[in-house]
């Protein structure tokens, strides 16, 4: 006799779709913000251990491959323990050293609750961590708004989360992580690979293809011009992942916001004597944020130009 169910993947995803749909919209969003934030928190791990693990990697690859290595210039000392990975040491203040306590670890609550110090030296912490909390659990009610309770709403809640990851480690590192933008590519492909996704398996292919080579032509044509490199090969591959992601229709509006959103950044940083002049300034924020607002908004800039 055959089974009265389904046991097929899509059967079940569709149930948790279905029983996620079928709650109060006030749960709905509730828990949207509460996975968010969570998520959030996570990602000021990422954010601040994925570059001195990469450092670590690279040294370790270049003292294998060099025999030399040891004549190399020393780099600062690593004030991190040996076993460091996401996952262990636990989080502790920088300045005391004091791991933190599950209660002292709740994303946005913990950082109001202690006032914004550390609960044994008083040290201040930085607002950043519940910014990045806020924001993300911001962006996961979001894309249930514009998206409805669906997997499409999940991929773009993941798209916007390691979009805002990919930013802010090139904002403090100068450097895009292929750990980050190549999964986000392939990410955006298989997304994209059947019906329900954001582009045509078409549109995303070919998106991904201009993406890469539209600022890898920037890059060359930057640099016999002025004789510098105007951006890296990371910036490539996030604007390919977007690509990939959005399809190739969408890469003009991404650009001209990141373009105008990285002027005017620069504008006022240098007005501020924040950066010098002739500092480069990273392009992977600007990418990711005109990614996420073409993503929720469209390209409504091509109706407005004609």
């Amino acid at each position: 006799m055959q089974p009265s169910f389904d046991p097929s993947a899509a059967h079940f995803a569709s149930r948790y779709v279905s029983a996620f749909a079928a709650l109060p919209f006030a749960m709905q969003y509730g828990f949207a913000v509460v996975f968010g934030l969570v998520i959030g928190s996570f990602l000021t791990v990422v954010v601040h251990r994925l570059p001195v693990l990469l450092e670590r990697a690279w040294r370790a690859e270049v003292e294998a491959a060099m025999p030399d290595a040891a004549d190399l210039p020393k780099p600062a000392a690593d004030p991190y323990p040996e076993r460091f990975n996401l996952a262990v040491p636990r989080s502790a203040c920088p300045h005391c050293k004091h791991v933190l306590r599950a209660w002292e670890n709740i994303p946005v609550i913990s950082y109001l609750a202690l006032r914004g110090r550390c609960s044994t030296c008083g040290a201040r912490v930085s607002p950043r961590y519940p910014l990045i909390e806020l924001a993300t659990g911001a962006l996961a009610a979001l894309s249930l708004y514009a998206f409805g309770p669906s997997w499409p709403a999940v991929a773009a809640f993941g798209l916007c989360a390691t979009l805002l990851a990919a930013g802010l480690i090139d904002y403090d590192t100068r450097y895009l992580p292929d750990v980050l933008t190549l999964p986000l590519l392939w990410a955006g492909l298989i997304v994209n690979f059947g019906e329900g996704g954001f582009a045509t398996l078409h549109d995303a292919v070919t998106g991904a293809i201009a993406g890469y080579l539209f600022l890898w032509c920037v890059y060359w044509l930057f640099k016999l011009v002025r004789g510098v490199e105007g951006m890296g090969y990371g910036d490539f591959k996030l604007l390919a992942a977007i690509g990939a992601w959005l399809g190739w229709a969408s890469l003009a509006q991404v650009l001209l916001i990141a373009a105008v959103a990285g002027a005017a950044f620069g504008i006022v940083a240098t007005w501020k004597k924040r950066m010098r002049f002739e500092e480069p300034l990273p392009f992977g924020p600007f990418l990711a944020a005109g990614g996420a607002i073409t993503l929720f908004v469209g390209t409504p800039l091509y109706a407005l130009f004609g």
